[in-house]
């Protein structure tokens, strides 16, 4: 287990959040892998009811992983403040919650998913195809919610690097089983769900069997697996929030796709092309963003108020640079990046996708901060901002999607996010703001007891 309360905030926030960019990176690209398998090998219509589904599985994985990741706050809490009772009796309530959770969720999706794929318009020549692809994913939530608990067990005391490992022994199962049941085996699209759910499975067990045999300290036991009330309110605050988060924002994208999608293809083509390398070079921000959510919660619950300021603020340097280097690539490399995604010379698609590139990836300096700012905020346990901040996310896509693209057309897809973006760094500053009038008031108390103890040992050793 690592400690974040020790060492130069800057490098141990990067040392931890390394293997998370990594995470990240090789999830997206493994994407493209199994996107590229699935049109080669089953077609184009295969490819398409993938794609259709894609925001569905996405939106189930968000969500366990942001309530896991919630689950994992007041781990982190205890860990940093040594707390060790109390940590495992957390680890239990936040096992159960996770089986509870992944039965109803596994349970709903199953009934609601055949309306939910009409819902959102489906087109009827890939339907079933969708359908048999989808069910299959769901019944593997399971496996899911086993790894992104593991992983974020293991996150929130500080080990980051063994959910990575875990991560690239299953994209590498998961190239080699579909080729083998998608190609060999010919089983089309019901391969494809199969091999993702047996390497998610065996991600889930080995990251499990490490925590169970390397972390013993985290193991529950006896009377600590008794269901404590107040903790499991304070968990399904957490979890409830950070998963909604992740809902609202998946939500919106799906919403505002909608625009995009009245557009036209060609302007559709370019858009998920742009997106395509921005979701990539947002990455190192996005996970050093995360990396301070267990940064923050350790170094709270050892009452190291000062370096929570300081590693907030070193945070904020990490991402404006890394803003900065993925900027330039962006405006330098991404011309041929698109045309290479595209495999097309149009040049109506290659600028317009270009456009939405630069102009995009150029508010890098406050989406960055934006990160740092809202995970921050929930490892301080400020749960009502951040979530606050992906509603009126939601809420502006919404508005946008009804009333700016039609009137702006594509420029108006264009402006959206980055002016969402800040107007939410706007509301996350206001609530760092107030966060950092509680942190003062801590270290002030906690300086005034210091000063206590040390007047009154100096009093004792008069005496004596």
């Amino acid at each position: 287990m690592r400690e974040l309360t020790k060492g130069s905030p800057a490098k141990v926030i990067m040392t931890f959040a390394l293997p998370i960019i990594f995470g990240n990176l090789l999830q997206q690209l493994y994407n493209l892998a199994d996107g590229k398998i699935v049109s080669t090998y089953v077609g184009t219509q295969a490819f398409a009811a993938v794609g259709a589904t894609a925001v569905i599985a996405n939106l189930i994985i968000g969500f366990v992983n942001g309530v896991t990741q919630g689950f994992g706050i007041p781990i982190s809490r205890c860990f940093g403040a040594g707390d060790y009772k109390n940590m495992r009796r957390y680890v239990a309530g936040s096992f159960i919650m996770t089986v509870a959770m992944t039965l109803i969720l596994t349970v709903g999706a199953l009934l609601g998913i055949e309306g939910l794929l009409h819902i959102l318009d489906t087109p009827a020549d890939i339907m079933e195809e969708a359908l048999q692809y989808i069910r299959i994913i769901i019944m593997g939530t399971a496996f899911i919610s086993l790894y992104n608990y593991s992983a974020n067990i293991l996150r929130a005391v500080g080990e980051s690097r063994i959910p990575l490992l875990c991560l690239v022994v299953a994209v590498i199962l998961n190239i080699f089983l579909d080729i083998l049941f998608v190609h060999t085996f010919s089983m089309g699209l019901r391969g494809a769900a199969h091999a993702t759910n047996i390497a998610q499975c065996i991600a889930g067990v080995l990251c499990m069997a490490y925590l169970l045999f390397r972390f013993r300290e985290l193991v529950p036991k006896g009377q600590e697996w008794q269901v404590q009330r107040r903790k499991y309110q304070e968990m399904t605050v957490f979890g409830i929030s950070l998963g909604m988060m992740s809902c609202f924002v998946s939500i919106g994208t799906v919403i505002f796709q909608t625009a995009v999608n009245r557009l036209g293809t060609k302007i559709v083509t370019a858009h998920i092309a742009a997106r395509r390398i921005e979701e990539l070079t947002n990455v190192p921000m996005l996970c050093t963003g995360m990396a301070m959510t267990t940064y923050a919660s350790q170094n709270l619950g050892a009452g190291e108020y000062d370096r929570i300021k300081k590693g907030i603020h070193q945070a904020f340097v990490i991402v404006l640079v890394q803003g900065v280097i993925f900027t330039t690539f962006c405006w330098i490399f991404g011309y041929p990046l698109i045309r290479w995604i595209t495999s097309s010379n149009d040049t109506y698609i290659l600028d317009t996708a270009y456009r939405y590139l630069t102009r995009n990836t150029s508010f890098y300096f406050v989406l960055g901060p934006l990160f740092v700012l809202r995970c921050s905020l929930q490892g301080l346990e400020h749960k009502v901002i951040p979530v606050a901040s992906s509603i009126l996310e939601l809420v502006l896509k919404i508005v946008s999607t009804i009333w700016i693209v039609p009137v702006l057309g594509y420029t108006g897809v264009i402006y959206t996010e980055p002016i969402i973006w800040i107007f939410m760094t706007l509301m996350l500053i206001g609530g760092y703001v107030r966060a950092l009038k509680q942190i003062n008031e801590a270290e002030h108390i906690k300086s005034a007891r210091n000063t206590k103890a040390e007047n009154e040992k100096i009093n004792v050793d008069n005496r004596l």
